[in-house]
């Protein structure tokens, strides 16, 4: 694969084929487990580091910029990069690759828990985050070596990650991120020519206003139409389209709303919807796969079918809409002084997500520190590929936990 983008930001049509994408994100969508920061460790480790689609610099921008946007980070990341290698066929068939997997194994066990009463082994959860340690150390260390080069970006580095642990909410992270854009405009300048590479989206500006149109048509109308025709199904699809436009900061913050929707209104018992959560967990690919297992457990197949496909709609419509004006944007020289600043933000807020909530739920043992080093150690010198690791670490958890 070549690498996208010039010394000049002119970024070379690519030739990917959707089911090419489809088969990559379905491979990542089965072992990128431990949460949204592990996925961009996993992404970060699949498309900059082995298949060079795009550079350190760019994949922290287009981290930065989908941090700013409501809907799952990761998720929009994922069709982000299929839109740029193979347009809006691309982005569908990243953003299914990648959730499919989850969506569909929560949709058996939505099936399993109300009526059958599984249970996930023990110890399965706790060895799989024992990896996403090592994924996103690994992450973090080699875009810190590429984007905080310099004593400034170091310094920023280091702030934003204490900034995002004195102040972890949503807003915290978005004012962290902004602060970093305004030292980089400050006192960063003649950024590296390499750092205006970025991707090639072939979206039209028309195409843009439309997806941005249709994201807001939704927002507004959904409710209208859910108030006229009370259907089952319409009634899930504007719960669901709702909660995916208005919640910013990824997954976890997701549940309150989800609860409001469906507890709250007596469609589900609240033991039913935190088993559903605490599975959801376990499952590799985006945690907002978690409206499959609701759906499923509401109105059947069908209900799983809508849940999922309206709390992505979102999503999907953002990054179509909004990244074709961002890529003009960037090529801006102040903007570039402000996007150096803001990668470094990005590192240290990655940084600060290591830390917590990975490292704190994850390592509580000196086994623990043990298997989570070896597992760095797999990563950076003997080259084990991440799916391999996946599977030993949820052997070593469920074999530890028995």
């Amino acid at each position: 694969m070549n690498s996208l983008g010039d010394a000049q930001g002119r970024a070379p049509v690519t030739t990917d084929k959707p089911w090419v994408i489809f088969l990559i994100f379905l491979r990542l969508g089965l072992t990128s487990f431990g949460g949204p920061v592990a996925h961009l460790g996993y992404f970060r480790d699949e498309f900059v580091a082995r298949r060079r689609w795009l550079s350190e610099a760019a994949y922290a921008e287009l981290i930065a910029l989908c941090q700013f946007l409501p809907g799952p980070a990761s998720s929009q990341v994922g069709m982000a990069l299929g839109l740029s290698r193979a347009g809006y066929s691309g982005a569908l068939a990243a953003w299914a690759g990648f959730t499919l997997p989850s969506a569909l194994i929560l949709s058996l066990l939505a099936f399993g828990i109300t009526h059958g009463g599984w249970a996930l082994p023990p110890g399965l959860i706790h060895g799989l985050k024992i990896v996403a340690v090592a994924v996103v150390a690994q992450a973090v260390w080699g875009m810190a070596r590429t984007l905080c080069r310099g004593p400034v970006q170091v310094g920023i580095m280091l702030v934003a990650t204490a900034g995002v642990l004195l102040w972890s909410s949503t807003g915290g992270q978005l004012t962290v991120m902004a602060v970093a854009a305004v030292i980089g405009l400050a006192l960063l300048h003649n950024t590296n020519a390499a750092q205006r590479e970025g991707l090639s989206i072939r979206v039209s500006r028309r195409a843009s206003w439309l997806a941005i149109g249709m994201f807001v048509a939704l927002l507004l109308g959904l409710p209208l139409i859910a108030h006229h025709w009370p259907d089952s199904l319409t009634s899930l699809f504007d719960s669901f389209y709702r909660t995916g436009a208005l919640v910013f900061g990824g997954g976890h913050v997701v549940l309150p709303l989800l609860q409001s929707q469906v507890v709250s209104t007596g469609l589900l018992s609240n033991d039913v919807f935190l088993a559903g959560y605490a599975a959801a967990q376990a499952m590799p690919g985006p945690l907002f796969t978690f409206a499959a297992f609701l759906g499923a457990s509401i109105s059947g197949w069908s209900g799983a079918l809508v849940g999922v496909l309206a709390i992505f709609l979102p999503s999907l419509l953002l990054v179509i809409g909004v990244l074709p004006f961002w890529q003009r944007l960037r090529g801006n020289d102040r903007v570039q002084a402000a996007l150096a600043g803001v990668n470094a933000g990005v590192v240290g807020l990655l940084l600060a997500a290591l830390y917590q909530p990975l490292w704190t739920t994850s390592i509580l043992s000196p086994l623990d520190v043990l298997l989570a080093v070896l597992a760095l150690m797999a990563l950076l010198f003997w080259r084990c590929p991440p799916w391999l690791l996946v599977l030993l670490g949820g052997i070593c958890g469920v074999l530890l936990g028995a």
